[in-house]
């Protein structure tokens, strides 16, 4: 049998599990407007379609994305600039899940933890490439890498089990569990770290989902009903 024994997350509108489960039960809508930390709404922005722009100005964003204790993880400063923030992001919910847990990676005596996450976007190096071509050369390594964020999870924790990056688009974090329980069911692993993350960090998917009609106007997705009109 399968327990999970701790759990961590951010959402928009909640840090913990017990907030995103409040924000679930009470049907609180935490969609908010584009940040002005993520891209220029006027520039991006039209109503109505226009080529090189997203009909809408809403959406499911982190406040704060570009807070990080590096020090915390042992990283220096420059270590944490050249870090895509979902990677940071999946250092930070990974801790409070295994606090959650009361685990202390330094202290478990079995090392065989797998570690199995969910990531598909790559905009912190849309972003990197558009400021200065070169200095996605020297971070595009460790820094942006899909595997290497996962992997310096096993690495940073100390963890010898499986270590794997999942991209199966809108599924990968279902997808990262299934695999974190196959592989705890087949003796690959005695414990395992599991989830995923998506950081909105530049206006190009949003603008590309809107040329195809993807997302809604109003920012809100209407899961089996008849007003869907996009997520």
């Amino acid at each position: 049998s399968i327990a999970i024994v701790g759990m961590g997350c951010r959402f928009p509108g909640a840090d913990d599990p017990d907030a995103y489960w409040r924000i679930l039960r009470e049907g609180i809508d935490a969609t908010r407007e584009i940040p002005a930390d993520r891209w220029d709404r006027d520039r991006f922005y039209s109503p109505s379609p226009e080529a090189g722009k997203m009909y809408t100005d809403r959406g499911g964003f982190l406040p704060d994305i570009a807070e990080f204790d590096a020090e915390f993880f042992g990283l220096s400063e420059q270590d944490a600039a050249w870090m895509d923030p979902q990677h940071r992001l999946l250092l930070e919910t990974s801790w409070q899940a295994m606090e959650d847990a009361g685990i202390l990676p330094e202290r478990l005596p079995d090392r065989q933890v797998g570690v199995f996450m969910g990531i598909m976007s790559t905009d912190y190096a849309q972003i990197r490439e558009r400021v200065d071509p070169g200095l996605l050369e020297g971070s595009q390594g460790a820094g942006m890498s899909h595997s290497a964020g996962v992997g310096r999870l096993s690495y940073l924790f100390g963890f010898e089990g499986p270590s794997i990056a999942v991209d199966t688009a809108s599924s990968s974090s279902l997808v990262a569990v299934c695999q974190a329980v196959r592989s705890l069911l087949d003796g690959d692993c005695n414990m395992a770290l599991a989830g995923g993350v998506n950081a909105i960090l530049s206006p190009t998917n949003s603008i590309l989902l809107c040329k195809g009609g993807v997302l809604s106007p109003d920012g809100r997705s209407k899961s089996f009903s008849a007003a869907a009109d996009g997520f």
